[in-house]
């Protein structure tokens, strides 16, 4: 196999978790791009890497422009692509390498590790059979974008920031119930990781006193709604209640239970 791009997950927390074929890429690199060359150059000296291979930093601002270049430098040697923790491409730099290399015809592999998103679903004591990751939550319009999620039936994930959990909380409880059952996922692998359970109305609660550290929100999925028009115009009426626009809660019901869109509005209309 000729030159490749090489996405490699780092520790999320613990130093442990690096994988062998990690390290050994690591010592072996003659060009790495990563998200904070500084984050990469004490990873090496944390593992005790004496390797000094090329520095490309790659990071959310520069990293479209940058896709070109990585893939076609990948056409003669092989580029180890970094993030400061987890799996590049993932809420991190990486999907527009790939995306160019796949247009270039260049190889691209992977070295699987750890990922936040796996682990928090893996401890939050939610369904796992079926999940969405929605990555991390919109500063302005999250109440909106939670709306939009009220009749997700798979569990979902979520990154926050500490200082934001206590209002995505909120708007949890506001956009999808107080009783939906929600993890929140501190310091995962770190020395003081934590995982608190409970209702969302519950976590707010306890949020407000303050929380430190890198989280993840995992939230339960909705229940499956019984397919008669009469719950199905209660739940148009519910959405309604939350701020969701009659045309449009109608629509979202009629996906979620295959029900006519124009009998549940007719139905909610007459309701009023």
């Amino acid at each position: 196999m000729g030159a490749v791009i090489i996405l490699a997950a780092t520790p999320i927390g613990n130093l442990g978790d690096a994988s062998r074929r990690l390290i050994e890429a690591l010592g072996n690199a003659e060009v790495i791009a990563s998200e904070d060359t500084r984050v990469t150059i004490h990873l090496m000296r944390a593992l005790g890497i004496e390797n000094r291979p090329r520095l490309i930093a790659l990071h959310e601002h520069n990293e479209v422009a940058k896709a070109a270049e990585i893939a076609e430098l990948a056409r003669e040697i092989d580029v180890l692509v970094l993030t400061d923790a987890g799996m590049p491409a993932i809420s991190d730099p990486g999907f527009s390498i790939v995306t160019a290399a796949a247009e270039a015809g260049v190889t691209v592999t992977a070295l699987p590790g750890p990922s936040a998103v796996i682990t928090a679903l893996a401890l939050s004591g939610l369904p796992t059979d079926r999940f969405t990751f929605e990555g991390f939550l919109p500063r302005k319009g999250r109440l909106a974008s939670l709306r939009m999620l009220a009749r997700e039936p798979r569990t979902m994930v979520f990154f926050e920031s500490p200082n934001r959990l206590a209002g995505a909380l909120a708007d949890i409880v506001t956009a999808l119930g107080a009783d939906r059952r929600v993890a929140v996922c501190r310091e995962l692998t770190k020395l003081y990781e934590e995982v608190r359970r409970g209702t969302a109305e519950e976590l707010v609660q306890w949020a407000a006193e303050g929380v430190k550290g890198e989280i993840c929100i995992v939230v339960d999925g909705a229940a499956a709604v019984g397919a008669d028009l009469d719950s199905g115009i209660e739940q148009v009426h519910t959405l309604v209640g939350q701020g969701t626009r009659l045309k449009e809660a109608a629509a979202e019901v009629a996906e979620a239970t295959g029900l006519s869109k124009r009998d549940l509005y007719e139905g909610a209309l007459k309701r009023k």
